[in-house]
C-alpha cells in the first residue's frame, strides 16, 4: 500500500497575499525606515571627536535622505526625531556624568525636536528638483534655530563641530560654520540621489539628465570648493610671532565637589606658574611674552580676598609677563561674573572681561521656580552669573589676545567679534573638570580648531584639568596636554590681522541658507496645494 499524504495548508508561509502576510509587510514598511533612521544618527555620533571618523557623516546623511525621500511630512517628523535621538542622546552623555540621566536624557529630548521639524521640512521637499540643495538648506535653518532658543541657544553638535580632521575644513575660512556644515549635509544627500538615480536608470532604462546632473554637482561641487577655498588656511606670521604658555595647574578631584576645594585649584594654578617661572630663569624653557589661565583657576575672587590676591600677585611677578586669570567675582551691585582678570606684573590688575553666553542650568537657571517644583538640582547653583556686556579683547604684552570662555566657543558670534575687534590670537579659557574624562573636552577642543580655521587665528585653550592645547591657525593642534596633570605649554604662534570672508560676512552666509531653505519648503507647499487643486477639478 502507498501511504498518502494530505498537505497543510500554511496560508501565512505561501500566500503572500493574505491579511496576515500583507500586515507583516506594513509593519516592516514602517520599522526599517525608522530603525535606520535612529542607526544613521547614531552613525553621524561615531564621526564626531573624540574619533578621526569625519567622513561617516556622509553615509549618516545618505540614509537619512533614504528614510525621508517621498514621505508626508508627519512620517519627516517621526523619523527626524528617531535621527535626532540617535545622534543626540551619545553625543550630550557627558551632560549627566556629575547630575544623573535626568538633564541629559531632557536636553537631548528638547535639542532632538528641532531636528524632528528639519525631517518634516526634508520629507515636504523630497520631490522638488534639486532635492539635496533644499535638504541641506533646510538642516542648516534647524541649526541656527538651535543656535538661538530656547535660553538664547545650544549649537553643540554643530556639523561643522565634526569635521576638524575632514577635507571639508577650509570652508570654515569662507563662510563659516554654517557653509562648511552645509558641504558636508549637501554632499551625503547628493550621494543618496546619485545612488538613487542609477536604481532609477536600472528599473526604466531612461536617464533624467537634469536629475543626474544635480546629483553628481551635490557631491562634486562642496568637495571642489573645499579644494578652492584651501589658500584661504595660512599659518603664516602676519604681524610677526608672540610665545603663549598655557597653565593647566589641575584640580585636587573631578566633579561638581571640586569647587569646595576653590583655594587648592587656585595654588595648583600658582604653583605650576612658579614651576614654569623656575625653569624659564634656568633656560629650560623660552620665556612667554604672555600666560594664560582656565576658566575658574581662582573661583576665590582676588578682589575682596586678600589671600587670593597675594597668591596671584606672587605667581605673576614670578614668570614677570602679563596673565589672564580665570576668576569668579562678585560686583559692588551683588552681581556674580565668571571673569578673566588680566593681571600685570607691575600695575596687577588692568582689565576685564566677563563671560557674555553664560549656560543656562549650569551657570544661571531659568525659569528657577518652575523647575525647583520638578527637581531639588536646581539649588546647586545658589546665585546666577550674570552677563557681561562688551567683546574681551586684552592687549597683553602688545598682542591683542581675544577671549571666549569656555561655552562660548560654541556660539559663531561669541568668537567672531573679538576677531572684529583686532584679536591677533584667540583664548578660550575653559574649566571642563565637572565632566570627568568624558568626551565634552575633545568635542570642544574641535570646536576651537575650526574657530581657528573660519578667524585665521592661532588659539589657545587653558584648561583646569585637560586637555589644554595651543591650535594654529590653520587647525593643527601644536601641543596639548594629558588629563588630569599639572602641566604647561610654551608655544611660539604667529600673529594674524587679515579677516577671511567668514569673519568679515558673518551670518549673512546662514542668513542665505535659511532663506533658501524657507524658499524649498515654500515652493513645495505651494506644489502640494496646486495638486489638491488639480484633483479637486
Amino acid at each position: 500500500m502507498t501511504a498518502t499524504t494530505t498537505p497543510v495548508d500554511e496560508p501565512d508561509q505561501l500566500d503572500p497575499q493574505s491579511p496576515q502576510a500583507t500586515r507583516a509587510v506594513r509593519v516592516l514598511r514602517r520599522l526599517v525606515p525608522a530603525a535606520v533612521a535612529a542607526l544613521s544618527g547614531v552613525l553621524l555620533y561615531v564621526s564626531f571627536p573624540p574619533r578621526t571618523l569625519w567622513w561617516l557623516a556622509l553615509p549618516a546623511f545618505g540614509a537619512f535622505a533614504w528614510c525621508l525621500h517621498g514621505r508626508t511630512w508627519k512620517a519627516g517628523l517621526g523619523l527626524g526625531y528617531l535621527f535626532g535621538l540617535g545622534f543626540l542622546l551619545p553625543l550630550l552623555v557627558w551632560t549627566g556624568v556629575e547630575v544623573g540621566p535626568g538633564p541629559w536624557l531632557a536636553l537631548a529630548a528638547v535639542e532632538a525636536v528641532f531636528v524632528a521639524l528639519v525631517g518634516a521640512g526634508i520629507a515636504a521637499v523630497s520631490r522638488l528638483p534639486a532635492y539635496p540643495l533644499w535638504a541641506a538648506a533646510l538642516w542648516i535653518a534647524g541649526e541656527a534655530a538651535r543656535a538661538r532658543v530656547p535660553f538664547n541657544g545650544f549649537p553643540w553638535g554643530k556639523i561643522a563641530f565634526g569635521q576638524a580632521d575632514g577635507v571639508f575644513l577650509p570652508l570654515a575660512a569662507l563662510g563659516g560654520t554654517p557653509v562648511l556644515g552645509f558641504a558636508v549635509v549637501l554632499c551625503g544627500f547628493g550621494l543618496h540621489e546619485i545612488v538613487r538615480q542609477v536604481i532609477d536608470v536600472r528599473d526604466t532604462r531612461v536617464v533624467r539628465r537634469g536629475a543626474a546632473a544635480v546629483a553628481v554637482l551635490s557631491v562634486l561641487l562642496p568637495v571642489a570648493g573645499a579644494f578652492a577655498a584651501r589658500p584661504l588656511v595660512s599659518a603664516e606670521a602676519q604681524d610677526g610671532t608672540a610665545t603663549v604658555a598655557a597653565i593647566q595647574g589641575n584640580v585636587p578631584r573631578a566633579g561638581l565637589g571640586f569647587n569646595a576645594q576653590r583655594r587648592a585649584v587656585l595654588d595648583h594654578h600658582v604653583r605650576e606658574t612658579e614651576r614654569l617661572a623656575a625653569e624659564v630663569k634656568a633656560g629650560k624653557v623660552k620665556r612667554p611674552d604672555l600666560v594664560l589661565w582656565p576658566e575658574n583657576s581662582s573661583d576665590i575672587d582676588p578682589f575682596t580676598n586678600p589671600d587670593a590676591r597675594l597668591a596671584i600677585e606672587g605667581a605673576v611677578k614670578a614668570i614677570g609677563v602679563p596673565v589672564s586669570v580665570g576668576g569668579v567675582v562678585e560686583k559692588k551691585d551683588g552681581k556674580l561674573y565668571n571673569e578673566q582678570i588680566l593681571w600685570d606684573p607691575a600695575k596687577g590688575p588692568t582689565d576685564t572681561y566677563d563671560k557674555r553666553q553664560i549656560q543656562p542650568f549650569g551657570e544661571y537657571i531659568p525659569l528657577r521656580s518652575l523647575i525647583s517644583t520638578f527637581s531639588s538640582d536646581v539649588d546647586m547653583v545658589r546665585q546666577d552669573f550674570s552677563r557681561g556686556t562688551r567683546p574681551g579683547v586684552f592687549t597683553m604684552a602688545g598682542t591683542k589676545v581675544g577671549i571666549a570662555t569656555c561655552y562660548e566657543a560654541a556660539f559663531d558670534w561669541a568668537v567672531r567679534d573679538t576677531v572684529t575687534h583686532g584679536a591677533q590670537i584667540i583664548s578660550v579659557p575653559s574649566n571642563n573638570a565637572t565632566f570627568d574624562r568624558s568626551e565634552m573636552t575633545h568635542q570642544q577642543l574641535a570646536m576651537s580648531r575650526i574657530r581657528a580655521v573660519e578667524h585665521s587665528r592661532a588659539v589657545t585653550v587653558p584648561v583646569t584639568s585637560g586637555v589644554s592645547a595651543v591650535i594654529m591657525p590653520d587647525g593643527d593642534v601644536r601641543a596639548k596636554t594629558t588629563w588630569y596633570t599639572a602641566d604647561s605649554l610654551v608655544e611660539e604662534v604667529p600673529l594674524r590681522s587679515s579677516r577671511t570672508p567668514a569673519t568679515r560676512l558673518g551670518v549673512l552666509p546662514e542668513g542665505v541658507l535659511v532663506l533658501i531653505a524657507a524658499g524649498g519648503l515654500g515652493w513645495a507647499v505651494t506644489s502640494v496645494a496646486r495638486a489638491r487643486r488639480t484633483t479637486a477639478k
